[in-house]
């Protein structure tokens, strides 16, 4: 057993989970100052359900042993490993615990999940919030982790790749999909699941352009910086060696965000006059979103180019639910759904070796659409289900009166900010 690898690998999952307070200061931020409890809480919330969701069934679904035969179906669950009983012993051989990687990919299902109540702020329930989660995380994102990773479990201990997403394109075009960290099975998952939700919980009361601004853009900004901090272990710790690939990652991860954010902020002052810290936060987490599937195929100078390209188009695509009419509070669908969807298609025409600027063939590009586009609609139509049947049921939107007054008193008992004692 590699000590160095395996030590590696546990950092990267303690960073990844430092992701989800992060994303709860930066959604937190950008909510009206009644409503941060609520936002904040439903990130919390994600991190206990899934995490032990993950421990009993997730993994199972997620990852289960080469023998079980999941390399080109859309679900399989291996009954060995409910509970984690079929992985707690580390084979003879194995370059680094199977514990390491499931402890590693728990992280990402946590974060997914969170990412998506991004799009309900000020106006959900956070107990219908927890039964959607419950319900997409196993219906949605177990088996989408298996598409796109599906790191099984061999005899020796080593973990073959390949869900049909990617070792299963390539057996029919000769190239699978390229997701190195979950551009696809995270971004495109979280920001579709987010499209449908906006839609069945409708808009908020008084939705328009400048209707909603953040309270505390000091939170945006702290919430970015733990997210960029904990991406390096999103995309370098994906290469689960410390090694050069892990290396290109890391450097892709520091120049792609880094590109974005300038980009973002170009666009903000010729668009509206004047470049905004919270432009600041959102240019780097759109181009964290964009390199996440790219960051071990790309060269530094590409990564910096797609990087220029996610802050400006993210830029540009959080006005269209002002032209569409949609209410995606806090731009899970411009940043990470349009984002995911720009670093994965990105590779068909960029990627090392295999992209059509290299290769000469739109293969690559084929199937990074495929796989993009089998994400999305798989889990925007199923999201819309699962959201739909609970707002007809338990209710997933708390009342008009609720909701101006805000929230966190009404759902949480509690306040932000206490600014005199009343005792």
């Amino acid at each position: 057993m590699d000590q160095g690898n395996t030590a590696f690998i546990l950092i990267a999952a303690a960073l990844v989970l430092l992701m989800t307070p992060g994303l709860a200061f930066f959604y937190g931020g950008l909510v009206k100052a009644k409503s941060v409890i609520s936002m904040m809480m439903m990130s919390f919330g994600a991190m206990g359900l899934i995490g032990v969701l993950w421990v009993l069934y997730g993994y199972a679904i997620a990852f289960p042993a080469t023998d079980v035969g999941v390399t080109n179906v859309p679900w399989a669950i291996d009954f060995n490993e409910l509970g984690l009983s079929g992985v707690l012993e580390t084979p003879e051989g194995a370059a680094y615990p199977p514990l390491a990687f499931v402890a590693f990919q728990a992280t990402f299902a946590i974060i997914t999940v969170a990412l998506v109540s991004g799009a309900i702020a000020d106006r959900a329930k956070f107990g219908s919030w927890m039964v959607f989660a419950f319900l997409w995380s196993t219906i949605v994102y177990f088996p989408v982790a298996s598409w796109v990773f599906n790191f099984g479990l061999a005899e020796d201990g080593s973990f073959s790749y390949g869900g049909w997403i990617t070792k299963g394109m390539q057996d029919v075009f000769g190239v699978g999909a390229i997701d190195f960290a979950g551009g696809t099975a995270v971004h495109i998952n979280a920001g579709a699941a987010a499209l449908a939700l906006a839609l069945v919980l409708g808009k908020r009361v008084g939705f328009q352009k400048g209707a909603h601004a953040p309270h505390n853009p000091p939170f945006v900004l702290l919430g970015a910086g733990l997210l960029w901090f904990g991406w390096f272990g999103f995309n370098a710790g994906s290469e689960l060696a410390a090694d050069g690939t892990a290396a290109l990652a890391f450097v892709n991860t520091i120049a792609a965000p880094a590109a974005a954010l300038l980009s973002w902020l170009i666009v903000e002052k010729i668009k509206d006059g004047k470049p905004t810290s919270v432009g600041a936060a959102s240019g780097a987490v759109a181009g964290l979103v964009a390199i996440t599937p790219a960051c071990a195929a790309l060269t530094p100078f590409w990564a910096i180019v797609l990087g220029l390209l996610a802050g400006a188009v993210c830029a540009l695509a959080i006005e269209l639910k002002f032209k569409l009419g949609f209410d995606d509070s806090l731009d899970v669908v411009g940043v990470h759904l349009v984002g995911g969807l720009l670093g994965t298609l990105y590779l068909g025409i960029f990627a090392n070796t295999t992209g059509l600027i290299y290769s000469g063939s739109f293969n690559q590009l084929l199937v990074q659409a495929i796989a993009a586009f089998a994400v999305l609609i798989y889990s925007f139509v199923l999201a819309y289900v699962i959201g739909f049947a609970i707002e007809k049921t338990i209710g997933f939107r708390v009342k008009n009166e609720d909701e101006i007054a805000g929230i966190d008193t009404v759902v949480h008992g509690e306040e932000g900010y206490v600014l005199t004692d009343a005792r």
